[in-house]
This record gives C-alpha cells, structure tokens and sequence, in this order.
C-alpha cells in the first residue's frame, strides 16, 4: 500500500468566506469564482495519481458533509486553532508515512513538484517550497519515527513564516524544491490572468 500522503487544505469556496485579500482587489464574486477554479484544478491534476494518497483537509469542519467536493475523495476536518495548530493536528493525524500539505491555490503545482517533495523526504526530514513572500506553499514531514512539532510561534501570513518554521526544526534536516508561489493578493491574480489563467503553469 502506498503510505505517501498528500493533504491538500481547503476552505468552503462561499462567496465572502475565501481569498479576502484578492476581493479587495476584484470583488469578492471574482475572488470566489477564482478561488474554486484553482481548486477544482488543483484537485483534478493531484488527486488521482497513484505515486500518493490523497486526502482534502476541509474547513470549517460542518463543510465535509456539503455537496462541494468530488467524490471517492477522502475528507478530514481540519479542527479548531491558527493555521499551525491545523496543520500540526493534520500531520499527526494521518496514518504512518510521509506527509506534504499544500494549499489549493497555487496555480503551477503539478505532479512533479509533489513528486519531488516526496523525494526529497527520502534524504531529509523536512521539505519545504518557498514562496515569494517568505512563506511557503508546500511543507513536509518524513515522519519515521514521530511526528515532530514545528509550527508553535509562527507568524503567518508574513515575511517571517518560513524563518518561523525554520527555528522550531532544532536538529531535523530540512531539504527544499523550486519556489511556487500562492494567488493571494491582485498583482498575483493579474500574473495569473496574463498566463491565460485555469491553472496553467505561469509562476
């Protein structure tokens, strides 16, 4: 059995409930619009390879029962708490293996850059993809032995998250791919647009 994980986190994609950076910019009916076509995208190029598992980290939790997501796709509810406190509670809940978690809106993942996080997992035991904004936009955890706690005291949604993360590692070795970055505020909706959006490959 395969006992690579890929967790992608997701939001009801409700108008007024997701990308409220991108609504200042284009409304939140074009935010929402955009929100569930790189969604849907993202779960129709990553969900159905068979080099991993697949699973959708659904927030708030009452969503995982609402006729949004495809089917035959496993669903967990995310849980209460901040973005770390999510995603801590995401990787000690999966079953042993390997776990990478990525967001659903990073129009240029593809398989491979999955495939080469899992990889990477095989030497380290910590990937990450940083992002442009001193963040990152895909995280994981080799999990061998334990599940290691690695996001306490972490400033999201700033230039400090990945040094944040970085800090909490102590001795675990930590291993990287290529940059990819989020559609999160208008200059990245615009990039997105230029490319001919739907997801292609322009980040």
């Amino acid at each position: 059995m395969n006992n690579n994980f890929l967790v992608m986190m997701v939001k009801r994609p409700a108008c007024g409930a997701v990308k409220s950076r991108l609504a200042a910019g284009i409304g939140a009916v074009a935010a929402t619009s955009a929100y569930r076509t790189m969604m849907y995208n993202s779960i129709r190029r990553l969900a159905f390879d068979r080099r991993w598992r697949f699973v959708l980290a659904v927030a708030p939790d009452n969503a995982v029962f609402e006729p949004f997501w495809p089917q035959s796709i496993s669903l967990v509810a995310q849980g209460n708490g901040d973005l770390g406190d999510r995603m801590q509670r995401i990787m000690a809940g999966m079953p042993p293996g390997p776990v990478v978690i990525i967001g659903s809106d990073i129009a240029a993942m593809r398989p491979a850059h999955i495939a080469r996080a899992f990889k990477k997992l095989g030497d380290v035991e910590v990937v990450f993809s940083p992002a442009g904004d001193g963040g990152y936009s895909l995280v994981g955890l080799k999990r061998s032995l334990r599940t290691p706690v690695i996001f306490n005291d972490v400033r999201w949604s700033s230039p400090h998250t990945l040094d944040d993360t970085l800090l909490n590692l102590g001795g675990l070795k930590a291993g990287y791919i290529e940059a990819l970055h989020d559609i999160d505020i208008l200059a990245d909706w615009k990039h997105w647009k230029s490319c001919g959006g739907a997801g292609r490959l322009c980040f």
